[in-house]
Formats: C-alpha cells, structure tokens, sequence
C-alpha cells in the first residue's frame, strides 16, 4: 500500500471503517507470507461485495433505463459488473496503488492484474455496506459507476476483449497478440487454465479459466486494461514501439478477431 495515500479519502468513503476496510486491501498473498498477520484476507469480503455490488448495479440500471428490456438490462449489467468492467473502475480510483500484496505475488505483477483488482474492488463494496449500511454502499457505488449506468447502447455492444486487443495491436505496431499457457491444472473435470497476453515479447496480461478459452479471453481483458493504463485503449496510427515491437525474425501466431 502506498504510504502516503489515505485509502478513505483516496476512495472516497465515509469516514471511519478503517479495520474493515484494511482487511478489504488485504490480497490473500500477504497472508500466506505472513501467517501471523493480526488480519483477514479480503475473500470473505469479497464474497459480500460481489453481491452488495451487482444488487445495486440492477437496480440502478432497472430505474434508469425504464424502456429496456431484460436481455438489454443484462447485457448492461455483465459489461459493468464483469471482472474487466470492475478492474477498469478500480484503476480509475487507484485501488491497485493500495492493495496489499506478497512479495512473491508483487513480483508476479498481480497489482495490476484484472481478477485481483476487480476483487478488492468488490470486497470494498463489501466493507462499506458492513460499516456503515447499504444506503452508503449505494450512495458510493452510484458515484463511481455514473458514467456506466447513465452510457449509451455502444457499452452494452463492445466487442469481446480478444477483438479489442488485436485491433489495438495491429492499429499501434502492426503486430498481434498470442497467447502462451503457462498452466493446466487439476483434474480433467475441473482443469483450470493460465494464460499470458503477449505482444512483441511482452506480457501484457494474465488470465485463468475452466477452460483454455476463457482463460485467453480473460488474459487479453487483462492487457487492454493495461493498455488504457498506459492511455492505449482506442486503436490509433500505427506508430514504432521500442517496448512492444515484435522481436526481430519471429512470426507470431496471429489470432482471429472472433471469440469471447
């Protein structure tokens, strides 16, 4: 966590809490290095959150847009409520400068992972509607997601992460992205999957799933939000990269601009 930042007033919530809302920041990684922490991970809270969170999402959404149907109201509540949708609100308020991490998990670059800020995001809402009720879980919740709630049709139509990161790839360097399994593990009937993003050599996201599939979909969710961290989120004029050209004498794998 950064030192300097005030996680109430970097997020903008109500005074007090602090116990909860430590626990709240608190990555499960810190605790398998420091067993003896006198504090909890965040998963419980996120467990609440993520209910807290998609309750108010729905209704917010039922009562602003009256003439829509449930398919559209669904539509817009998964593009909001997704792990992408969520980690990319989370960086908007800088939760990743505040989640506290292993060293281990630190080094494995999980700040800036989309599973693990879209989490803490949720075990926030979880800690909020705990302390001081879930009249200020709303007011705060409302705050943040205005400009999804209130967006036109085009946020409920976006295109599916994977075709989101080839079309900025190709329009900025010309190259696409591949994905690299790092991991299938487990039994055949609960396998899970871990994937890397990687444009030009570079990592550019993570992503794990019950299938190989889902995990690619998530790793490239990772990397376009990390790309709009770096101000990349809409394709541009292809432009020379030093960080992200493709290495000299490779060929990558090009990936089809379809899949989820």
């Amino acid at each position: 966590m950064d030192p300097a930042a005030d996680p109430v007033e970097r997020l903008g919530l109500p005074a007090g809490g602090s116990q909860l809302l430590r626990q709240a920041l608190t990555h499960g990684s810190f605790l398998n290095e420091h067993p003896d922490a006198p504090i909890a991970s965040n998963e419980r809270l996120e467990f609440l959150g993520d209910a807290v969170v998609s309750l108010i999402v729905s209704r917010a959404l039922y009562e602003r847009h009256p003439d829509e149907d449930e398919g559209a109201l669904t539509a817009r509540r998964a593009a909001i409520v997704s792990t992408r949708g969520l980690a990319r609100i989370a960086l908007r308020i800088g939760i990743d400068r505040l989640v506290v991490l292993g060293a281990g998990a630190e080094r494995s670059g999980e700040r800036r992972r989309a599973s693990v800020l879209a989490a803490t995001l949720e075990a926030v809402a979880g800690a909020v509607y705990l302390e001081h009720g879930p009249d200020a879980a709303r007011v705060w919740l409302l705050g943040l997601l205005q400009d999804e709630l209130d967006a036109s049709t085009s946020l409920v139509t976006l295109k599916s992460p994977k075709s989101r990161l080839q079309e900025v790839t190709y329009a900025s360097w010309g190259v696409p992205p591949t994905y690299r399994l790092v991991s299938a593990e487990g039994p055949d009937h609960a396998k899970r999957f871990v994937v890397e993003a990687v444009v030009g050599g570079e990592v550019l996201g993570h992503g794990e799933g019950g299938s190989r599939r889902e995990a690619e979909t998530n790793a490239a969710g990772s990397a376009v939000i990390e790309l709009e961290a770096r101000g990349l989120h809409q394709p541009r004029e292809a432009r020379p990269s030093q960080d992200l050209r493709a290495p000299a004498g490779t060929n990558p794998v090009r990936t089809g601009s379809s899949g989820s």
